[in-house]
């Protein structure tokens, strides 16, 4: 009699948040409008995927403000911008459109709040990450950056009374609790969010993954290596006691890493054909038994900029591509459910 075929657990929520379907669509409504060339300030979000598609069409990618030509149209990436930056552009004569996601502009909101009350500010994230860099530049003297418990435990603030923390929103939740609790009992008094930083998106990728690991011991997390969301995904996987590995594409999939059932999700730059092609590729290497599961119902849409829809609706063009993208992703899970 023959083995039963292993199973593909496929996990949702997975891929796209509803921050990089606005961040898309303001590139792409941008170059329907503009024309192109559109600059984008950094990659628009961490995925190669996305971005080469978006090149393909015209977007410019650039770090520095000074190979924008005056006069230019330049787009602020999802991961948020610093007030210098801000004010380059406006010095520059550049033409801004902010595609930062509504929940890191929350994030900057609080920092600013917290900096005018006086408050030290520890802002719980990862140094060298560009959302981390964008929030640190809205108070950088009020501003110190914490990565880990060990540095938590080694603070040092001016008045122990007057501190405030925030977070990244893309970090690991435990990770992220973790610190919190050191920071809190070194510091009785700190004030926190009234609503956490961790974004719904991160917080519900990382509660699927969690659910992959219970159900078997190989978890596959389909994302860019800078994508700080994604990372995360692997850690959490890990942490569950699953062996986890961070691909970008179906390519990445080695044979020695299957054994038993595999698990599959993908951080939130994630396009869902480049996980359908994973998919594929699993398929066809060891002849799973496809399965997927949804821990929860996604329904958060973000409006995209005014002066888009305006010049949008003037001129007869769709201003529904976040709806559509929304429909075709769910058409994709529904072939890969039925393939």
């Amino acid at each position: 009699m023959a083995s039963p075929a292993p199973t593909l657990y496929l996990a949702a929520p997975r891929g796209f948040c509803a921050g990089v379907d606005r961040a898309i669509d303001i590139v792409e409504m941008a170059l329907e409008i503009y024309g192109p060339p559109i600059w984008v300030r950094h990659e628009i979000v961490h995925n190669r995927h996305v971005v080469d598609d978006l090149r393909r069409k015209g977007a410019v990618f650039t770090d520095d403000l000074a190979d924008v030509p005056p006069g230019a149209v330049v787009i602020f990436s999802a991961h948020g911008v610093s007030p210098a930056v801000r004010a380059e552009a406006a010095a520059r004569g550049l033409r801004a459109l902010d595609a930062t996601c509504p929940l890191v502009t929350k994030v900057h909101l609080e920092a600013l709040k917290y900096a005018k009350a006086g408050m030290t500010i520890v802002l719980i994230g990862h140094r060298q990450h560009v959302e981390v860099q964008g929030t640190l530049g809205e108070a950088p003297d009020a501003m110190v950056v914490v990565e880990t418990v060990e540095e938590a435990e080694r603070l040092q603030v001016p008045d122990p009374a007057r501190v405030a923390y925030l977070s990244q929103t893309t970090l690991s939740m435990d990770d992220v609790r973790a610190i919190v609790a050191t920071l809190k009992r070194r510091f009785p008094a700190i004030q926190e969010p009234a609503k956490a930083d961790i974004c719904y998106a991160t917080q519900n990728r990382q509660d699927a993954v969690k659910e992959l690991a219970r159900r078997c011991r190989v978890v596959l997390v389909v994302g860019a290596p800078a994508s700080s969301n994604a990372n995360r995904l692997v850690e959490v996987a890990t942490a569950e006691g699953a062996r986890a590995w961070l691909i970008e594409s179906a390519e990445d999939i080695r044979d020695e890493w299957l054994e038993g059932d595999v698990g599959v999700t993908a951080g939130a730059s994630t396009p869902e054909e480049v996980v359908r092609a994973c998919v594929e590729r699993l398929q066809a290497l060891g002849g799973y038994r496809l399965e997927q599961f949804r821990l929860v119902e996604e329904r958060v849409m973000f409006p995209l900029p005014g002066e888009l829809l305006a010049i949008a609706r003037e001129r007869g063009l769709p201003v529904g591509a976040g709806n559509e993208r929304a429909a075709a992703r769910a058409a994709d899970e529904f072939r890969i459910r039925h393939h």
